[in-house]
């Protein structure tokens, strides 16, 4: 049975289930989108770089078939991050959400099903932001995950208010059993005046191949302050293909932070798409990867309206014979005048084997802007690291120190202490600082 044959016999099963479901109409033209696109390949020019489509040759287990009567909230322990006991927390198995594995401890926070938030007081909001991401994702990979939208969440934090405790977003993918593919999927609402901090992380169980196909929007509204730091510290054999669309419709300030550290292959999209005037969006992000691994951030800004901010500084340090792409685009639409952004991306390669793609690109179409963009790839600065040998500090450790350096400013992007202080443990293990 090829794909397309594959997906759409799940995709009649889950249809067959809920017809009288309001994401019905949307997941049709979904999976439409998805039979005429189809998996990415390499001659798709967005993907060039990015080999998608070897994975769906694979036997996966599909989470419409399968449900996860195994999985024990005692197993989230060895994932568990700093300050979690005082944490809201979102718990994906299988890309499932589980409300029994999760705990809400804020008053300003509501989480509910995406079905019944399709159905309440929030109908509006769902109909307007949900699938808002297709928009700048014209291939089947963000099709396939709203055509089989299936026990996702919608996160709402209330107008005026914020989030004391910080929400904690677990994306468990349990692997013990056979291949899994998996599609968590969130929407989440920031009211006016509201903030919030989340925290993403993602794992897998078991020593099969696990697949996660994730779409996360956000809907952010005046005045509202979104802080979002995704961490990626996966297992060899996970794959994930990660979708963060931040929509900024009131004036608001966005910031997002992506580390990615370990995993087989990640693939990150992020877009920032600032639709009223004065918004502020900050994205950045450091990838440390070794072996054979492969990660790819793409990136869009989009400045729908004038005197908008952004700036965005992605890092890369690469080893072995890791594989790096850098794909960040900015656009800047003829009404937004008076637009700010800013693009760098710089990369260390540590191996002759090693390899980073990038692409930083700008599109102006406003005549009276302030933009820039940039990329740098090099080795480590020989002159420093003879500096620090001959101050008596050995090779390894003065090598480890200019690359923590190097990563330094990445991670003082992240707000919350305790999540900084746990990724720099991360970064440091992975530079064998000790």
């Amino acid at each position: 049975m090829d794909t397309i044959t594959y997906f759409k016999d799940r995709f009649e099963k889950l249809q067959g289930q809920q017809l009288d479901s309001r994401l019905k109409s949307l997941r049709d033209d979904a999976f439409s989108a998805f039979e005429q696109t189809g998996i990415p390949t390499v001659k798709h020019e967005e993907w060039k770089y990015t080999r998608i489509n070897d994975f769906f040759n694979k036997d996966y287990h599909f989470t419409t078939d399968l449900k996860e009567q195994q999985f024990r909230s005692a197993e989230l322990q060895p994932f568990l991050l700093p300050g979690h006991e005082n944490a809201n927390i979102i718990v994906f198995v299988n890309g499932h959400y589980h409300a029994e594995h999760s705990v809400l401890r804020s008053e300003e926070l509501e989480i509910i099903s995406l079905e019944a938030a399709a159905h309440n007081q929030y109908a509006g909001i769902v109909e307007k932001h949900l699938g808002h991401s297709a928009d700048y994702h014209k291939d089947g990979i963000n099709a396939l995950n709203t055509a089989f939208i299936q026990e996702g969440v919608f996160i709402h934090i209330q107008k005026g208010k914020t989030v004391n405790h910080p929400v904690y977003i677990y994306n468990v993918t349990d692997a013990r059993s056979g291949n899994i593919f998996a599609q968590p999927r969130a929407l989440v609402h920031v009211g006016e005046n509201a903030q919030v901090e989340i925290l993403e992380t993602f794992a897998t169980i078991g020593a099969d191949e696990s697949f996660t196909n994730q779409v996360f929007e956000i809907a952010v509204e005046e005045n509202a302050v979104l802080s979002l730091y995704k961490i990626q510290n996966d297992a060899a054999n996970s794959t994930i293909v990660s979708t963060t669309h931040v929509h900024q419709i009131g004036k608001s300030v966005a910031n997002v932070v992506t580390i990615s550290l370990s995993g087989g292959l990640v693939r990150n999209n992020l877009n920032m798409v600032m639709s009223a005037p004065y918004c502020e969006a900050n994205l950045s992000g450091l990838y440390l990867q070794s072996g054979h691994t492969h990660v790819d951030n793409h990136t869009v800004v989009d400045n729908r309206q004038p005197n908008c901010l952004s700036n965005e500084l992605y890092k890369g340090i690469m080893n072995g014979h890791a594989t790096g792409v850098f794909n960040g685009k900015i656009f800047v639409r003829q009404i937004a005048q008076k637009t700010n952004a800013y693009q760098t991306n710089k990369n260390i390669l540590l191996s002759g084997n090693a390899t980073v793609n990038t692409k930083p690109q700008l599109e102006i179409f406003a005549d009276d802007v302030k933009c820039s963009h940039g990329c740098t790839v090099g080795r480590l600065d020989e002159e420093a690291l003879f500096y620090l040998k001959s101050r008596g500090i050995s090779e390894a450790t003065a090598r480890s120190l200019l690359l923590h350096g190097f990563a330094l400013d990445v991670l003082e992007k992240i707000g919350s202490e305790d999540v900084r202080q746990y990724v720099n443990k991360l970064v440091t293990a992975s530079l064998n600082l000790g």
